[in-house]
């Protein structure tokens, strides 16, 4: 051994020894930093990362109950591994869910969720307003083996009720939908989901748990996109199915267990950092984002503006009662807007920014933008997107931490 290793015993250590979890009546910047933490005999203040594919055993009996799960422990990091585990136990800490199971994406999220629950000749409700990847999967992949999906306005509760068969088995929606910002009213669908005896999903990723939380609102599940906001800087890939124990460690885990749509622990340990600073960047990402969408009504080459926080949303009031996690209104960090005119017009604004990153991707502290219908929702057919309201001079930004000045500078190149 080491002569400097610390020859002290395993847990001897105070405060995050022990996980902490939700139920420790800690608040929710605490437990950001410090939910699902286990330090080793080394006594690390940052969390440790274990880089291994395989764990050893102390014995053949002890693996043989390990792989037959019988006995706790750690087999194999395809599906245990405790870094993972640490970004598990810390997102569903801030989720107040009971368990959680984390993915190499958020569409692995998705399609894990739907492979664990679903089955051929069940039925699936979505909004026609997700990421134009969600769409695909339901219509088409999934659609394959036998699942059908009705696609249906993600705010028309009556819509939702209308379209239940006696084989609806799961309900699915974003909200704010992406890149519409439309709301659905996720107490309402939980009612419609009760009454069929079908899944409440909920997308939380343009929210996350620091402004919304889907469960305490009445959802079975919530979905994320670690990818996203959760991570925070655009480093890496992750995703995550959160919700009872029960289900989660029952049918969603075997199912990543099997099939291996796995979280590594490099990723898990890049978004554990992430998380520690969720509370600060969406507070401030979203006091930029809402700055700038009072900008955007103004100009006068802008047709409307997509905004939660804005007064002139038709969902304002529904936004202030589900979005305000801690019990502050914020409306989220991402912007949608039109540009009067088409295609050409909304390009122009794209091509002429020079601070923010043309890209699609969402969360970063870099602002980004994209044209939804070149772009994330472009593999769907138009009469799909014109369904979800995406129309040619739809532009999506996603608002960083940079100076609102120069966001708007960046913008009005384009515009002007």
């Amino acid at each position: 051994m080491n002569p400097f290793w610390p020859t002290v015993p395993k847990r001897v250590f105070h405060l995050a020894d022990a996980a902490m979890t939700s139920e420790d009546n800690l608040d929710f910047d605490t437990l950001a930093v410090r939910a699902g933490q286990h330090r080793s005999e080394f006594g690390e203040n940052s969390e440790g990362l274990y880089l291994t594919s395989s764990f050893v055993h102390e014995s053949a009996a002890m693996a043989a109950e390990r792989f037959a799960n019988r006995a706790p422990g750690n087999v194999y990091s395809r599906f245990t591994n405790p870094t993972v585990d640490a970004f598990g136990e810390r997102l569903a800490a801030l989720e107040g869910a009971e368990a959680c199971v984390a993915t190499s994406s958020g569409m692995a999220a998705v399609l894990t969720c739907a492979m664990a629950l679903l089955k051929a000749g069940d039925h699936v409700i979505c909004s026609n307003a997700v990421f134009g990847s969600v769409i695909t999967l339901f219509e088409k992949n999934l659609g394959r083996f036998g699942v059908a999906t009705t696609f249906v306005s993600p705010a028309d509760v009556a819509a939702w009720r209308a379209a239940v068969r006696p084989n609806t088995r799961m309900l699915f929606v974003e909200t704010p939908s992406n890149p519409t910002m439309e709301l659905s009213d996720i107490a309402a669908l939980k009612e419609v989901a009760a009454a069929a005896g079908a899944w409440l999903v909920v997308d939380n990723c343009f929210c996350t748990p620091a402004i919304q939380r889907p469960i305490e609102l009445g959802a079975d599940i919530v979905i994320h996109s670690a990818t996203k906001f959760l991570d925070g800087q655009g480093r890496v890939l992750g995703g995550a199915v959160l919700g009872k124990r029960e289900v989660m460690m029952g049918e969603v885990y075997a199912f990543l267990r099997t099939a291996g749509p796995s979280m590594s622990a490099f990723n898990a340990w890049v978004i554990l950092k992430g998380l520690e600073t969720l509370s600060i960047r969406m507070r401030e990402q979203s006091r930029r984002a809402l700055a700038l969408a009072h900008w955007l009504e103004r100009h006068p080459r802008v047709g409307r503006v997509l905004h939660p926080g804005l007064a002139s949303h038709p969902q304002h009031a529904l936004a202030r009662r589900q979005q305000s996690a801690g019990g502050e209104f914020l409306g989220g960090a991402v912007v949608s807007f039109e540009v009067k005119g088409a295609r050409e017009e909304a390009w122009r604004v794209v091509d002429n920014c020079r601070v923010i990153s043309v890209t699609a991707n969402v969360g970063d502290t870099k602002s980004t933008i994209t044209h939804p219908a070149s772009t994330t929702h472009g593999r769907i057919s138009p009469e799909a997107r014109a369904a979800a309201g995406i129309g040619e001079g739809l532009l999506r930004v996603s608002v960083g931490l940079e100076s609102v000045a120069d966001i708007e500078a960046d913008l009005a190149r384009g515009l002007g």
